[in-house]
Order: C-alpha cells, then sequence, then structure tokens
C-alpha cells in the first residue's frame, strides 16, 4: 500500500491539476519509500530536489488557470503556496545541512499539506468552477 493514495475526492478539474496533483503524490511516495529504505543522502535529496521543483511549477499553473477562471480567492491561494514553498526550502536546507529525521518530517508534510490543500483549498476552485458552468447554463 502507498504512503498517500489518490482518491476520487481530491478530483478538481480531472485535467491538468490533477494530473500535477497526481504526479506529486507519486513524488511522496518515492521519496517516503526512499528514507523508508534508508537509501542514500544522495538518492533522497534528488527526489526532494525534483519534488520542490515540481511543486514549484504546478503552483505557477494552478495560479494561472485560478486566473483566467478569474478564481476570487487566488490572492489567498497564492499567499498559501508561498508559504508551503518556504517551508520546503526550510526544510531542504535543513536535509542539505545533515539533519537525518528531516526527511520523513517532509514526506509528513507533503501528504498532509498535499490532502488538505488540495480538499480544501483547491475544491473552492472546483466548486467555483461548477457554480460558474450552472449559471452560464441558466442564462443560455
Amino acid at each position: 500500500m502507498a504512503y498517500f493514495e489518490w482518491a476520487d475526492d481530491l478530483i478538481i478539474d480531472n485535467g491538468p491539476i490533477d494530473e500535477d496533483h497526481k504526479h506529486l503524490v507519486l513524488l511522496v511516495n518515492e521519496l517516503h519509500t526512499a528514507t523508508s529504505e534508508g537509501q542514500g543522502h544522495g538518492v533522497v535529496g534528488a527526489i526532494l530536489e525534483q519534488l520542490i521543483v515540481y511543486t514549484k511549477e504546478h503552483l505557477l499553473r494552478e495560479e494561472r488557470i485560478m486566473e483566467q477562471a478569474q478564481f476570487p480567492h487566488l490572492k489567498q491561494h497564492k499567499i498559501g503556496h508561498q508559504k508551503f514553498i518556504d517551508s520546503l526550502l526550510d526544510l531542504q536546507s535543513k536535509y542539505e545541512t545533515g539533519s537525518i529525521t528531516v526527511a520523513s518530517q517532509l514526506s509528513t508534510l507533503l501528504r498532509d499539506w498535499l490532502s488538505l490543500h488540495i480538499r480544501r483549498s483547491d475544491r473552492e476552485l472546483l466548486v467555483f468552477n461548477e457554480a460558474q458552468r450552472k449559471a452560464k447554463a441558466r442564462g443560455r
């Protein structure tokens, strides 16, 4: 069983956001497996680096999609994204200085953040988009 399982309640757009989230889940699971198996510092560090780069790219894509949709909570969403990136970079810095427990802390942070962020904050975009579609359908 994977450390973090994809579930239907994580679906936001059946498109690029979900594909990014699925890839992040895969990377979180790879990181967790590597740390659980005691793989070398370089292996874990490489997965961590890939995860941070991909997370940054995803968050920018997600923000562009929200901007195009005229999502009203974009500003708050961006603030949350930046705080998360700052947390990741802080943990990466600690990992690079030799902290042994950071990788497992990072796995937990990523799993919990992805789970809560998608199910709460990103779900707001799903609800907003559905309301927009219904409003357009009524206007026809």
